[in-house]
């Protein structure tokens, strides 16, 4: 059982890293766009990276949890396992407090599916008179930051495995 639960957290995390690592590695290539092609792509990761995504991160921090849970306490891979849990939540909470309400913002004239569209309601709005460079930066850089912490997440989990 605890195998399973190891190569789960590990894939869990890996998706979740996916998912910010591509955005990460776009960004050289993004910023160099005009506003109206910039806006024009937004929308092409909906609703691909908000399920996918948000599968690997909840995942990632149950899993991870209960990773952590399952190994004895004050072990290495106990604490690698609790260490890339908060990593895990960490990459979440980047999301909620960097990216979703540039995303709000962003989406609130898309045309997307409904069940996005529920998704991208919760929260806060974003500042409607900041400049779009303004919000392409925070949204792109919460992603790279978020890439950073999900890559840690997946190396703590595999060290703690490898424990």
């Amino acid at each position: 059982m605890l195998f399973a639960v190891q190569i789960l957290a590990i894939l869990l995390a890996a998706v979740s890293m996916t998912t910010a690592l591509g955005h990460a590695l776009e960004m050289p290539g993004k910023l160099r766009l005009a506003r109206e092609h910039y806006l024009a792509i937004q929308p092409i990761y909906y609703p691909g990276f908000t399920i996918g995504g948000g599968i690997g991160e909840i995942g990632s921090i149950v899993a991870s949890a209960a990773l952590a849970l399952m190994l004895p306490a004050g072990s290495t891979a106990g604490r690698l396992a609790l260490a890339a849990c908060a990593s895990a939540v960490a990459v979440h909470a980047l999301y909620w407090l960097l990216v979703h309400p540039v995303n709000r913002f962003w989406l609130k004239e898309s045309r997307i599916d409904t069940a996005s569209e529920g998704f991208f309601a919760l929260g806060a709005d974003e500042d409607a008179g900041a400049d779009w460079t303004t919000l392409r930066d925070r949204w792109e850089r919460g992603h790279a930051v978020r890439a950073v912490f999900a890559t840690l997440t997946v190396a703590l989990l595999a060290a703690s495995a490898a424990s």
